[in-house]
């Protein structure tokens, strides 16, 4: 009888990432926040950036549902989470068109205009990509401590 190889993986395995499809309704927000924050503190075994990345997920996802889905078949939003090269990544996508690439101010009065400005005071990286087929989305990186596990 012959023998199998052993097969050893790469010390650290690579994090597989976690995806989640949520309806675009504010009902979503509060459900995706909750299922991104436990994934990263049992699967990625972040929760020294949990705090951050509550906020972050909400703030990223209540922009999907209000700027970026779009009706029908794709009134949708993704939430990808991952974590390389010590950083937790978090993509939320969506399939609108518009692309603000820079926080802007916003008047002192009103109760909206801080989402970027959120993003980037609290995130370590961020970026918005245009996605292959339509939409984009806005990738946040969290810098992680300690070796992954």
């Amino acid at each position: 009888m012959r023998q199998q190889p052993t097969v050893r993986p790469p010390d650290p395995v690579p994090a597989v990432p976690v995806r989640w499809v949520y309806p675009a309704q504010p009902e979503s927000v509060s459900r995706a926040r909750g299922d991104i924050c436990t994934s990263a503190s049992r699967t990625f075994r972040a929760a020294d950036r949990t705090d951050d990345l509550a906020l972050l997920a909400s703030e990223l996802v209540t922009n999907a549902i209000l700027h970026g889905a779009l009706p029908a078949r794709e009134y949708v939003i993704e939430a990808t989470l991952w974590r390389a090269d010590n950083y937790l990544w978090l993509a939320v996508s969506d399939a609108g068109e518009d692309v603000i690439l820079t926080p802007a101010s916003s008047w002192p009065g009103g109760c909206g205009g801080r989402g970027l400005l959120l993003i980037d005071a609290l995130a370590d990286v961020w970026t918005v990509l245009p996605r292959a087929a339509r939409g984009k989305s806005v990738v946040i990186g969290l810098a992680a401590e300690g070796p992954m596990r």
